[in-house]
């Protein structure tokens, strides 16, 4: 790649040419009201995007998260509609996401199937578990409740978003966890070569605990962002591809699939990028199928790109497929 030019600074490059061409050819583009859909959308994606860098990094992957996320939310909205305080039903949700994060990093690390099969299994038996026992109906409403926590999604401070306040919190803290942190620098460790940090002695297997732990305490946090944000949540988002706009941000904005490489800021480029090409097909009353495709091919070649970049050594290959 030419010296100085990063994938990282050429994504961001192309969602500002975007973003200037969409506003100039798109009626509406430059609308209150689109811009802030913009906004929610980008953040929420922004969200789940940082919890799956943190599981591609450390040479992993959760699909579990787009379900994860949309059940958690249900379950919590359920139970404060019921009359449960929020304090208690937030502790229940967090306790159920916390359970899901250990369950995915225990198949992953101790019994040591892949994580891609994993976590693709443990979001069917999320979605079907809260489907029979949680929220047996598709989309939960926002009901009685204390103010302040609605506004997490519909709210503002100092006239900024409250969403894009919480996804720059989450990138804060995840940016801090991964540079300054023992745990994050080992996750960085694991992904660059799982066999080497076993021998200089980091605890490869409970880091893989508190990784998908983490992942999913992070779904959670998205899905009360959307809650709030659109006055309810449907737990069918679960069976949405939205899990592959998650993937395409993070690959997209630079984050190695060989793990090991990159960091939050390719996360903010990558949600930037795909939030406003997704917005602006929208607008131009793309049908779902092509947008679809569209998607598809331009995660293909993020794909093909990142193997270009990144090519899978002698231990990714032992590691197995993410």
């Amino acid at each position: 790649m030419v010296r100085g030019l990063s994938q990282e600074r050429i994504v961001l490059t192309i969602a500002v040419v975007l973003f200037v061409l969409f506003s100039v050819l798109l009626p509406g583009f430059l609308s209150a009201g689109n811009l802030l859909s913009l906004i929610q959308n980008v953040s929420i994606l922004g969200i789940l995007g940082v919890a799956m860098a943190i599981a591609i990094i450390g040479r992993g992957i959760d699909l579990s998260i787009l379900s994860t996320m949309p059940v958690s939310a249900a379950w919590l909205l359920t139970l404060v509609n019921g009359g449960m305080p929020i304090g208690l039903a937030f502790a229940c949700a967090l306790g159920f996401v916390i359970a899901v994060g250990i369950i995915n990093g225990t198949l992953i690390a101790y019994v040591e199937i892949p994580a891609i099969f994993a976590t693709l299994a443990m979001g069917i038996v999320v979605y079907g578990f809260g489907k029979a026992f949680m929220t047996p109906i598709d989309a939960v409403y926002t009901g009685r409740g204390e103010s302040w926590f609605y506004a997490i999604g519909s709210g503002r401070v100092l006239g900024i978003p409250a969403p894009v306040i919480v996804f720059a919190l989450v990138a804060a803290a995840a940016f801090l966890f991964l540079r300054t942190l023992k745990p994050g620098r080992f996750i960085y460790g694991m992904g660059d070569n799982p066999l080497a940090a076993r021998v200089t002695g980091i605890p490869v297997r409970p880091m893989i605990l508190l990784q998908y732990v983490i992942i999913s305490i992070i779904a959670l946090i998205a899905g009360i962002v959307m809650a709030t944000a659109l006055a309810g949540i449907n737990t069918r988002l679960a069976l949405s591809t939205m899990v592959y706009d998650v993937i395409l941000v993070v690959v997209l904005g630079g984050i190695g699939l060989a793990g090991g490489k990159g960091g939050i800021r390719n996360v903010v480029v990558g949600t930037l990028l795909i939030g406003i090409l997704l917005n602006g097909m929208t607008i131009m009353n793309l049908t779902y199928t092509v947008q679809s495709i569209l998607k598809s091919v331009i995660l293909l070649l993020a794909i093909v790109a990142d193997t270009l970049l990144n090519p899978r050594d002698e231990q990714t290959a032992q590691h197995g497929d993410i």
